[in-house]
């Protein structure tokens, strides 16, 4: 880490794990099905990653592919991901959650967050399906969301990189700004930008 500049890489083995720690990353998204966007990862790869790195993981909560409405069964299992991922060592947990028409379910992700606490969460590229992204940012501040990772609602954080300014602009909060990939937000819950990969949205 250098001048606020954090790099965060999502992996889904041990393997990409240490690669990833060796090669700079200071904090590790760790999740399951990249094809799908990243879904929970087993418990037992969060416990042997966890032996394997020192930077920080943070461990992304999702059921299923697909979108990010979610029966209450699939909260249910979600509540149970987060206790076990707390339980196994998790750094912190990454979720998201929206309703029907394109805005942050802030009863849900209320719900999920008191579960998570004390751990610092992010708020996974649901973001970038939102129907107004300043509004949708707004409302993941009052919420107490530490981070948000997007890609500007774009196809990476290099085409989406104007709208990410913008949100780092409004986002007058002071917290360590971070990035994946490249790209450093001067204020606010840190921004982690996406240098995405083809097919991931996590």
């Amino acid at each position: 880490m250098d001048d606020g500049f954090l790099m965060e890489v999502c992996v889904d083995s041990v393997e990409s794990a240490v690669n990833a720690e060796r090669g700079g990353a200071g904090r590790i998204e760790l999740c399951a099905g990249l094809v799908e966007g990243g879904t929970t990862p087993s418990m037992g790869l969060l416990q042997v990653v966890k032996q394997c790195v020192r930077v920080p993981v943070f461990v992304m909560i999702r059921p299923r592919g697909g979108d990010f409405l979610y029966s209450d069964r699939e909260v249910e299992v979600m509540k149970a991901d987060i206790r076990l991922a707390k339980l196994h060592g998790a750094d912190g947990l990454v979720f998201g959650a929206l309703t029907e028409d394109g805005r942050i379910d802030t009863e849900l992700c209320t719900a999920l967050l008191a579960v998570c606490r004390p751990l610092p969460v992010t708020f996974h590229r649901a973001f970038d399906m939102v129907h107004d992204p300043l509004v949708a940012l707004e409302t993941l501040i009052s919420l107490g969301f530490e981070r948000v990772l997007t890609s500007g609602c774009d196809s990476s954080a290099l085409e989406g990189l104007s709208l990410i300014k913008r949100l780092a602009e409004q986002g007058v909060a002071s917290q360590s700004a971070t990035c994946r990939g490249f790209w450093k937000a001067p204020l606010l819950l840190s921004f982690t930008a996406l240098l995405a990969q083809p097919g991931t949205q996590g």
